[in-house]
C-alpha cells in the first residue's frame, strides 16, 4: 500500500506518543501506509490486535478499520489513519493514571468481584475499565475520579467488552455516551441493548464446589446433543 504524505506538524504529534504499543503502530503506519492484525500479531507478538489499534485511538489519533485479504486468501481487518482534523489533542497525554487506592477502594466496592461474570478474583487480576469507553468519553484534565464511572473487570470479560464495543456502530460513528450508558458493557445489571443490538445476556461462572454442578450439567447437555447454553435456556423456559 502507497504511503500517505504527512504533514510536518502531524508527524510531530505522532512521534510525540511515547507508549510503546501504540507506537508501535503508529510506526508502521506511517512506513507502510497501513498494519494488518496478521503483522500484529506474527511481526509483534500481539494477540489481540484490537487492543494495540485502541491504543492509538486513546491517544487521540483517528484509525480506520478496513478489511482486506491475508496471504493466504484469509479476510483480516487492517488499520489505517484516519482523518487527521478529528485528532482529539486533549489526550494526548493519553489515559490518566489510576492510583492504587483508587482500585483498593473500587475493589471494596464491588466486593472483589468481576462486574460482567460476577466471579470473584485477587485484586491484581481485575482491571480497571470506564463504565463508557475512554474512546468516546475519554478523560477529563484535572478531575476528580467518580468511582460510579469506572468498573473492574477480570481479564476475559474485558476482552469480550472490548471486542463488542470496538464493533459497535456508536463506538465507529456516533460516539454518544448516552448510548453506552444503556448498554449491557455499561450496566449489566439494568440494560436494554448490547452494542445497539437487541440482546439479553448473562454469564455465569461455577466454581469450587460448583464444578461438579457444571459436570453434570455438560453431561446431560451432551445425551441432549446439544451445547450447554442452549441447554440451560431450554431448562430455564421449562422451569418458567
Amino acid at each position: 500500500m502507497a504511503r500517505t504524505k504527512i504533514p510536518k506538524e502531524i508527524l510531530k504529534i505522532l512521534k510525540s506518543i511515547t507508549n510503546k504499543r501504540a507506537q508501535i503502530v503508529i510506526e508502521h503506519i506511517i512506513k507502510h501506509g497501513r498494519i494488518t492484525t496478521e503483522e500484529l500479531e506474527k511481526d509483534y507478538g500481539y494477540n489481540h490486535p484490537p487492543r494495540a489499534a485502541r491504543d492509538v485511538r486513546e491517544f487521540g489519533i483517528p484509525l480506520e478499520t478496513i478489511r482486506i485479504k491475508s496471504k493466504d486468501g484469509r479476510n483480516i481487518a487492517a488499520y489505517t489513519f484516519g482523518d487527521f482534523s478529528k485528532i482529539k489533542n486533549g489526550r494526548l497525554a493519553g489515559r490518566k493514571v489510576f492510583s492504587k487506592e483508587f482500585k483498593t477502594k473500587l475493589f471494596k466496592e464491588c466486593r472483589g468481584k468481576c462486574a460482567i461474570c460476577d466471579s470473584i478474583f485477587e485484586e491484581r487480576y481485575l482491571q480497571i475499565d470506564h463504565r463508557v469507553p475512554y474512546e468516546i468519553s475519554g478523560d477529563i484534565e484535572d478531575f476528580e475520579r467518580n468511582i460510579k464511572e469506572y468498573m473492574l473487570l477480570c481479564g476475559s470479560c474485558n476482552r469480550a467488552k472490548s471486542w463488542s464495543c470496538e464493533h459497535c456502530s456508536n463506538w465507529c460513528d456516533t460516539k454518544l455516551s448516552k448510548i453506552c450508558n444503556s448498554c449491557y458493557w455499561a450496566e449489566p445489571l439494568n440494560y436494554s441493548h448490547i452494542a445497539l443490538k437487541e440482546i439479553r445476556r448473562t454469564d455465569i461462572q461455577w466454581e469450587g464446589k460448583e464444578v461438579k454442578i457444571y459436570d453434570k450439567l455438560k453431561e446431560k447437555a451432551k445425551k441432549e446433543d446439544n451445547s450447554i447454553p442452549s441447554y440451560v435456556k431450554h431448562l430455564v423456559e421449562k422451569l418458567l
